[in-house]
C-alpha cells in the first residue's frame, strides 16, 4: 500500500520522515477498516475508524469526507457538516465534500447555503446528476418556505402544516421546520400531535426557546395555564428576546386573573360585575379556544342570573362552537331552554350529554326534558283558565266562572259565525280545563304528563253545557238578554 503523504500538527520536535510515513500508512488502513465497516451498515464502526485516520492524518481530505458521509446516515447531520466544510477547505475541487456540504445544509433546513454548494458542485462538473437533483431539491425546499410563510400570515396553518411536510421529506432534521408545524398543529387545536414534535426536539435540544415556547403554547391552549408559564418563562430564559414567548406568557397571565376575578364576583353574588369581567376575558386571547369557551359557560352562568336568557343561549353556543365536547355548556344551554319552554331544544342537549356522558343524573335530566315537552303538547288547562299551576280549588272554580260566562255560545249569539265557532271552542275547553282540574286524580295524572284517556280528558261524552248548568245550578234552562247598549248582559235561570 503507497504511502499518503499526510500533514501532521507541529510539536516541539518535528517528526521523522519515516513516522510521518508510518502514520500515513496507520491513517489508510483505519480509512479501510472504516470502508468495510460502512459498507456493512455498521456506522457506529466505521465512525470510529475514520475518526483514527484522521487522528493520524488530520490534512487528508476524503478522511473528513467519509466521516462526514457516515455522520449523515447517523442523522448526526450538524458534525457531519463541519466534516465536510473541513474537507472542502483541504481540498477546494473535492466535489463529493461540496455535494456532502450540501446535502447537510439542506437537510438542517439551510437550502440558500445548499444551493449554493450544488453550484460549486456544477461549476466544477455541469453535468453532475445528482448535483442538478439536489439544487433542484433545494429550489422546492425554498418555494415551501415562502408559501408556509405567507399561509402563516394569512392564519391558515393547515397550508403551513403541508409545507413543512413537504419540505421536511427533504429538510429531515430540520428543527426550524418542525417547530413552525407543530405551532400550527397547536393553532389549529391538535395538541398531542404538536406536542409530540416539540417533545422529539427537547429530548434532543432541552434548551430550544423556540421549542418551549410551543410546549407552553399547547399547555396554555388546554387550559394549563400555570404549567403554560413555567414554559414561556423557561423559553424567555433561554432567549429573553422571544417576542411570542413574552406574548403569550402576558396573554396567559392576564387571561388567568380575569377569569378569576370573574369568578369571584360570581361567588359573591355580583352577577353584573361577573359578566361584564367575563366579557372583558373574552377580548383578551381569541386563539384561546379551550378557556374562551369556558369563560362563554361562565358568562353564560351569569347572564341566566340576570334573566338574560336569549343571551345566556347565545354564550352557550358560542362555547359549543369552541369546544363540541363540553358538557356543561350543554347543560347550560339546555336548562336555559328549559326556563324559555323551549322544551324540544332541551331535550336535545340533555339526550346528547346523557349519550356522552351516561349518568343517572343525566338521566334524569333528559326524563324531565321529554316530560315537558309532552305536557307542553297538550292543551294546558292552567292557562286555558287563566291560573297558576299551584292554584287552589276555589280559585278553580273563580276562573271557571269568569270564563265559563265570558265565552258562552248564547252571549255571542249575534256575533257573526266565525265569532261564534272560536267562542264556542272556547267555552268547550274552559269546561274541559274545569273538569279536569277540578277533580284531584285527573289533576294529579295530568300533572304528572299521563294520558287521561284518548280524548286526552277522560270525560267520555263530553258536554260544555252540562258543566256550566251543574255548576251554576238551577233547573238548567238559562238565556243572555241584553241589557242596554251591545255588549251589556245577563243571564237568568228560568
Amino acid at each position: 500500500m503507497a504511502a499518503v503523504d499526510c500533514d501532521v500538527p507541529m510539536e516541539s520536535k518535528p517528526r521523522s520522515k519515516t513516522l510521518v510515513e508510518d502514520l500515513g500508512r496507520e491513517a489508510e488502513i483505519f480509512k479501510e477498516k472504516g470502508n468495510a465497516c460502512y459498507v456493512k451498515k455498521d456506522y457506529s464502526e466505521a465512525l470510529s475508524y475514520y475518526t483514527k485516520a484522521i487522528d493520524a492524518c488530520p490534512s487528508n481530505s476524503s478522511y473528513y469526507g467519509n466521516r462526514a458521509a457516515t455522520l449523515m446516515m447517523l442523522g448526526r447531520f450538524r458534525e457531519a457538516l463541519e466534516d465536510s466544510q473541513q474537507a472542502v477547505r483541504l481540498d477546494t475541487l473535492f466535489m463529493k465534500g461540496h455535494l456532502r456540504e450540501g446535502k447537510c445544509h439542506l437537510s438542517l433546513g439551510n437550502a440558500m447555503a445548499a444551493n449554493r454548494c450544488f453550484q460549486k458542485v456544477l461549476e466544477l462538473e455541469p453535468t453532475n446528476a445528482q448535483a442538478l437533483l439536489e439544487r433542484k431539491n433545494a429550489a422546492a425546499v425554498l418555494e415551501y418556505e415562502k408559501m408556509a410563510e405567507f399561509g402563516f400570515e394569512k392564519r391558515d396553518f393547515r397550508k403551513v402544516v403541508y409545507c413543512m411536510d413537504r419540505a421536511l421529506d427533504f429538510a429531515v432534521a430540520c428543527h426550524r421546520f418542525r417547530i413552525l408545524k407543530a405551532e400550527c398543529l397547536a393553532l389549529l387545536g391538535r395538541y398531542p400531535d404538536a406536542q409530540s414534535v416539540v417533545s422529539d426536539i427537547l429530548r434532543m435540544d432541552s434548551t430550544n426557546a423556540d421549542a418551549l415556547y410551543v410546549r407552553g403554547l399547547c399547555l396554555y391552549y388546554e387550559d394549563c395555564i400555570d404549567k403554560a408559564v413555567q414554559f414561556f418563562i423557561q423559553a424567555l430564559r433561554m432567549a429573553p428576546d422571544h417576542k411570542k414567548a413574552h406574548s403569550a406568557c402576558r396573554n396567559a397571565k392576564a387571561l388567568k386573573a380575569k377569569k378569576e376575578e370573574g369568578n369571584s364576583a360570581f361567588k359573591a353574588r355580583d352577577y353584573e360585575a361577573a359578566y361584564k369581567i367575563y366579557t372583558d376575558a373574552l377580548t383578551i386571547d381569541p386563539n384561546n379556544i379551550k378557556t374562551n369557551a369556558k369563560v362563554y359557560c361562565n358568562r353564560a352562568t351569569a347572564g341566566a342570573k340576570l334573566s338574560k336568557l336569549a343571551q345566556a343561549i347565545e354564550d352557550c353556543c358560542s362555547a359549543i362552537k369552541l369546544d363540541e365536547s363540553y358538557i356543561k355548556a350543554y347543560l347550560r344551554r339546555a336548562q336555559c331552554y328549559m326556563d324559555m319552554e323551549q322544551y324540544e331544544e332541551a331535550v336535545r342537549d340533555y339526550d346528547k350529554v346523557y349519550h356522552t356522558e351516561n349518568t343517572k343524573e343525566h338521566k334524569q335530566l333528559l326524563k324531565h326534558a321529554q316530560l315537558a315537552l309532552k305536557k307542553s303538547k297538550r292543551k294546558d288547562y292552567y292557562k286555558v283558565l287563566g291560573v297558576s299551576k299551584d292554584a287552589t280549588e276555589d280559585e278553580i272554580k273563580k276562573a271557571y266562572r269568569k270564563r265559563a260566562l265570558m265565552h258562552h255560545p248564547d252571549r255571542h249569539s249575534g256575533s257573526s259565525a266565525e265569532v261564534r265557532k272560536e267562542e264556542e271552542q272556547k267555552f268547550k275547553e274552559v269546561g274541559e280545563a274545569f273538569t279536569v282540574l277540578s277533580d284531584p286524580k285527573k289533576k294529579s295524572r295530568y300533572d304528572c304528563g299521563h294520558e287521561l284517556d284518548n280524548s286526552g280528558t277522560g270525560m267520555g261524552d263530553f258536554d260544555a253545557n252540562n258543566i256550566f248548568k251543574t255548576f251554576f245550578g238551577g233547573p238548567g234552562n238559562f238565556s243572555f238578554e241584553t241589557t242596554s247598549g251591545p255588549g251589556n248582559y245577563y243571564f237568568q235561570f228560568s
